[in-house]
């Protein structure tokens, strides 16, 4: 029999029945099962009722159980025979705003069998939450969005199985992370209640679900498990990656950054956690200026100035010719820029210092980064004034969304152990460069930790692990929201922080 990890598929042997032991084929195995995985109850969906009499036969009254569960709720989803080679899988799905990511995973080892990814369908209606919402609130709106992405799902699921040689029956269970919003849209419920003071979720709390009822063609019993969301700006991605960083685990104080639409944070620990959210986004992830992109190929992800001459060595995803620039290689640029002297402490281009890269365009100033020779559009990639005063003021958001909610417990930056960064952000920025600029505290860079896809790392990670339930709901329920669109504590630091570093220059000794 394989060898298999504390998740969900048990292994399990039935006492063939007699005269003396007439106890019911499905009582039977649930008994056993029960036993094993300490259930006081276990249900069984019909159609795998109906199979179960004649497989248990087959296999000797051995098999292996495929069993998941929430709150006190355990289901047997189906099972497989004791000695097959073929996988018993499951997918965890980061179900992103702009990008949908998932993997698909040996329930049993844990070993990944595919990975993919495509761009959320949903972007044909709105490219943002706020517009499918609206779009939502119209006649089949909201049946279009959930289509949607529904389709663009099953559609990467049948290429997954494709990929690892198995079918869609062989897909037992789904784990779904993303945002409140596309939790909602995902599941077909409206959204709009969320974006409408005083901005309400219809649930926070999903839970499992068959996968025929959200219309994903798995097996015929498979269910899914949704994150649950705290609120209307904190959603099950977050609640995911607090899972992954294990936050139900550290006994010191961690903080965990999350760069998308807002910037996402949660401060804490096993015992207490402090969450909240901000508008300071876009900005660093590229997205406000006219260069800025998301990661891919040709996108400029790392940017350094020498001093002294002002050459600029420009890095590009893959080394390809540059065509556009993310929000890593935007700090970086921003942080050159301040370092080389090119930008002074209010975030103003300096004429004298930037020479002939600088030029004025409707009488707005342009920074060339990358000449048109050079430049894979043909045409000069640069950056405005207003570009950079949108990420100045980012970075005085980020800053003043971290000082908030740790002033807000009574700790300063230096009583955090450890600094996650999630996300394709947190996987290319370099702290150094983001310490420059004054967005995140003058702390060692070993403090710093990059967590990478840690919503998919999450979902993975309970697709594989039998008490993820218990650690996902204590890490829920231990979190207070910390609304900061009526902190008048953020309004006043916020001003502080738009200088660079910031105004009081002795919080950031090292720059």
């Amino acid at each position: 029999m394989t060898e298999t990890i504390d998740g969900w598929v048990v292994p399990v042997r039935l006492a063939p029945p007699s005269l003396d032991d007439n106890t019911a084929d499905a009582d039977r195995l649930k008994n056993v099962l029960a036993h094993r995985i300490g259930a006081d109850h276990i249900a069984i969906d019909l159609p795998l009722l109906k199979r179960l009499p004649e497989l248990i036969r087959m296999w000797n009254y051995e098999c292996r159980c495929i069993c998941f569960r929430t709150c006190d709720r355990w289901q047997l989803i189906d099972v497989a025979s004791p000695e097959g080679s073929e996988p018993i899988a499951g997918i965890a799905v980061d179900l992103g705003t702009t990008r949908v990511v998932l993997q698909m995973i040996d329930l049993e080892t844990g070993r990944t069998l595919s990975e993919s990814a495509f761009d959320n369908p949903q972007a044909a209606i709105g490219p943002d939450i706020l517009t499918r919402i609206h779009h939502a609130d119209r006649p089949g709106g909201l049946d279009e969005l959930n289509r949607l992405i529904v389709d663009g799902i099953n559609a990467a699921v049948a290429g997954l199985c494709t990929d690892a040689g198995i079918g869609r029956e062989r897909v037992f269970l789904m784990a779904v992370a993303g945002n409140t919003s596309m939790t909602h849209l995902f599941m077909g419920v409206s959204a709009r209640g969320i974006i409408r003071e005083p901005y309400i979720p219809a649930t926070n709390t999903p839970g499992v679900l068959r996968a025929d009822e959200l219309g994903i063609s798995l097996n015929v019993c498979a269910r899914i498990f949704i994150f649950p969301n705290v609120g209307s700006y904190f959603g099950g991605d977050l609640i995911s990656g607090a899972y992954f960083a294990e936050f139900h685990k550290n006994e010191a104080i961690a903080i965990l950054v999350d760069v998308g639409t807002n910037a996402e944070v949660l401060l804490g620990n096993r015992d207490w956690l402090l969450a909240c959210a901000g508008a300071a986004g876009p900005a660093l992830e590229g997205g406000v200026s006219e260069i800025g992109m998301t990661a891919g190929p040709g996108v400029i992800d790392r940017i350094l100035i020498d001093p002294e001459t002002r050459v600029f060595d420009i890095h590009t995803i893959e080394e390809q010719p540059p065509r556009g620039i993310c929000g890593s290689g935007m700090i970086d640029l921003a942080a050159q820029l301040f370092m080389s002297g090119m930008l002074d402490i209010r975030g103003r281009l300096v004429p004298e210092a930037c020479g002939e890269r600088l030029y004025e365009i409707d009488g707005l100033r342009h920074l060339v980064i990358v000449p048109r020779a050079c430049s894979a559009t043909g045409e000069d990639l640069t950056i405005s004034q207003a570009d950079i005063d949108s990420l100045i003021r980012s970075k005085a958001a980020m800053y003043t969304i971290l000082e908030t909610i740790t002033g807000y417990v009574g700790i300063g930056f230096a009583d955090l152990a450890t600094f996650y960064v999630a996300g394709t952000f947190g996987s290319f920025i370099r702290p150094r460069s983001a310490i420059c600029l004054g967005m995140i505290p003058d702390l060692p860079e070993s403090t710093y930790q990059a967590l990478g896809n840690s919503s998919l790392g999450g979902a993975a990670r309970l697709l594989i692990e039998r008490g993820a339930i218990d650690h996902i709901e204590s890490i829920w329920d231990r979190i207070t929201y910390l609304e900061l669109n009526v902190n008048q504590d953020f309004m006043n630091r916020f001003s502080a922080a738009k200088f660079l570093p910031h105004t009081d220059a002795s919080r950031f000794p090292s720059v």
